[in-house]
């Protein structure tokens, strides 16, 4: 009767990997089968606990790693969360210092600051080059406008040096 217990629990930890993806309960399901063969061969319950945890432990250490491995290889890994955001683009709503600023970033309001004493102006585009709490840590985005600095000319798209006669 114990392998029905035992079956249980693989079933359980089955369709719980099916809510994680992670193929770390996959792994312990796999030793819960395992305990269900040792008690239809009759091993006693310590020898069916015994068995489950050197089992699950095996898989974990060897067949997991290398399953993840070929999954990876076969489906891109998608980055979520504050991991997803790493390259975006967003717009300065505060100037950005080392210190402090306040972007716009995929349609949420971030506190960021920039690397070696780059100073991002309101209204550029910075992109996130990593995330680290609730700050965003930026740089001026290579396409954004950059204001022109002493002795550059105006380019010729530049409308405000223009005289109206």
């Amino acid at each position: 009767m114990a392998w029905l217990w035992w079956l249980g629990a693989a079933l359980l930890l089955g369709v719980a990997e099916f809510l994680s993806l992670d193929l770390f309960l996959m792994m312990l399901a796999g030793g819960a089968l395992f305990g269900m063969v040792l008690a239809l061969l009759g091993v006693p319950l310590w020898g069916q606990i015994v068995g489950f945890a050197v089992a699950s432990t095996l898989m974990l250490l060897a067949l997991r790693p290398w399953l993840l491995r070929h999954l990876r290889n076969r489906v891109p890994l998608v980055e979520t969360n504050a991991a997803a955001l790493v390259g975006k683009i967003g717009v300065v709503l505060s100037e950005v210092t080392e210190r402090a600023g306040r972007i716009k970033l995929s349609g949420e309001v971030w506190s960021a600051r920039t690397e070696n004493d780059e100073v991002v102006t309101v209204g550029d585009e910075v992109r996130v080059l990593r995330i680290m709490g609730a700050t965003a840590l930026v740089t001026r985005h290579v396409d954004s406008p950059q204001p022109p600095g002493p002795g550059t000319p105006p380019s010729p798209n530049d409308k405000s040096q223009e005289t109206t006669s």
